[in-house]
């Protein structure tokens, strides 16, 4: 038997991400989804989660995406205020991990002082498993007793892990029909699996803010149509 969570991320982002992860919650087989705390459909994303309370909850740490929630985090940002990307952090190593903590506990505070109870952490770009950012995530799992999801099949040192096993190959050309019947045949039997997805609809922030479009309509469709074999069950 397998135990599945299917995670959508990104909620927060838009209306349009919102509105096709609360679809693909109420119509099909994702059951998790985690929170983008700085991003304009935050507001909204919390009204439809507390509309929806079977559908779990966690947070969707950022640093490549929008802007912070913090004024006073220069070296987390580029020169019109808004978050370096994802290579800036890989490849220059110039940033302050006390005010990379600070603003991800702005942002996990924000979360919690909406009253909502967090499953776990993310984090978007995955940029929880740079190896420089360990410490950081210890200390906020450690503070907020909250796991971590896992890099691939490996779990974050020293953090409680979120599920046994991490899936993100349902992406792009990885999006198929038949994706959760194919989880049969991988050696994950008796184990608990997290699938990460990105449902969601056109909007305008979506078509001038991200390089993952159409794609998430189409993940949607397949998430609100699939139906899943016995073996696997939903957490």
């Amino acid at each position: 038997m397998i135990k599945l969570i299917v995670n959508a991320d990104d909620f927060g982002y838009s209306r349009g991400i919102n509105y096709g992860i609360i679809d693909a919650h109420k119509y099909g087989i994702v059951n998790s989804t985690t929170m983008m705390m700085n991003m304009p459909g935050v507001n909204h994303a919390v009204e439809l989660a507390k509309k929806h309370p079977t559908l779990k909850l966690g947070i969707h740490l950022v640093l490549t995406c929008g802007k912070p929630l913090l004024s006073d985090v220069p070296t987390l940002v580029d020169e019109q205020g808004n978050f370096k990307n994802l290579k800036d952090f890989i490849n220059e190593h110039n940033f302050s991990l006390m005010e990379l903590e600070r603003e991800w506990t702005a942002q996990i505070d924000r979360f919690l002082d909406f009253g909502l109870t967090a499953t776990h952490i993310d984090s978007h770009h995955h940029v929880h498993s740079i190896p420089e950012f360990l410490p950081v995530i210890q200390r906020l799992s450690e503070k907020y007793n909250l796991p971590v999801r896992c890099i691939s099949e490996q779990p974050v040192q020293g953090v409680t892990s979120f599920t046994d096993l991490f899936f993100h190959d349902f992406y792009g050309e990885g999006v198929t029909h038949d994706y959760f019947h194919d989880l049969s045949k991988r050696d994950v039997d008796n184990q608990t699996i997290e699938v990460m997805c990105h449902p969601g609809y056109l909007d305008f922030e979506v078509l001038n803010g991200s390089s993952y479009a159409a794609d998430r309509v189409k993940e949607t469709s397949i998430l609100t149509s699939v139906r899943l074999p016995d073996n696997i069950i939903l957490l």
